[in-house]
């Protein structure tokens, strides 16, 4: 019989939190992105900077979110 490993055991605490440290950097830089793309569109320069504090945004909320999960 296989045992599966606990909730509060390293390999699954582990699994859980290493996809955290994606979540900031690509929300982020899919802002720069967005903004990018617009401001080339509509051939402007502020475009970008304000998709990158909404992807900064963005991506702190979701890791309080997911943060906030595991105290419950």
């Amino acid at each position: 019989m296989v045992r599966m490993p606990g909730k509060d055991s390293l390999p699954v605490q582990l699994g859980k939190y290493y996809g955290m440290i994606f979540v900031l950097p690509a929300a982020v830089l899919v802002g720069f992105g967005i903004g990018y793309g617009l401001d080339k569109v509509f051939h402007t320069t502020f475009l970008r900077i304000v998709f990158l504090f909404l992807g900064v945004a963005a991506g702190v909320i979701d890791l309080f979110r997911e943060l906030s999960k595991d105290d419950k």
